[in-house]
């Protein structure tokens, strides 16, 4: 349970994690373009858990990151991080909503 005094640092927590998030994203699609080492698909899938699920999705978005595989010769790997981030990503953010619709309405925030 979050005190209601205690909402304005959770905001902040959210706001500077989705920030993060989305820079983080736009910085390993720099990356991939320029064959410099790439940050690991469970470091920017763990920031979308932590909280930051909507800098992800708008990182996806404005970045192109693992939005634009099409078929030709791609291996397994990139065929399923394609998918982690294409479903993965909206699936965290529902699931996040949905337990602030559950705290909301149980009155535990």
């Amino acid at each position: 349970m979050i005190p209601l005094k205690h909402l304005h640092v959770v905001l902040i927590y959210l706001a500077v994690i989705n920030v993060v998030t989305f820079f983080m994203y736009g910085i390993d699609k720099w990356k991939a373009k320029n064959s410099k080492w790439r940050i690991r698909e469970t470091a920017l899938l763990g920031l979308a858990v932590l909280g930051g699920s909507i800098g992800a999705w708008l990182g996806m978005k404005v970045w192109h990151h693992k939005t634009q595989h099409k078929g030709g010769n791609r291996d397994i790997d990139n065929i399923v991080g394609g998918y982690q981030f294409k479903y993965g990503v909206p699936a965290i953010i529902i699931v996040q909503l949905a337990l602030i619709v559950y705290f909301i309405i149980s009155k535990t925030i």
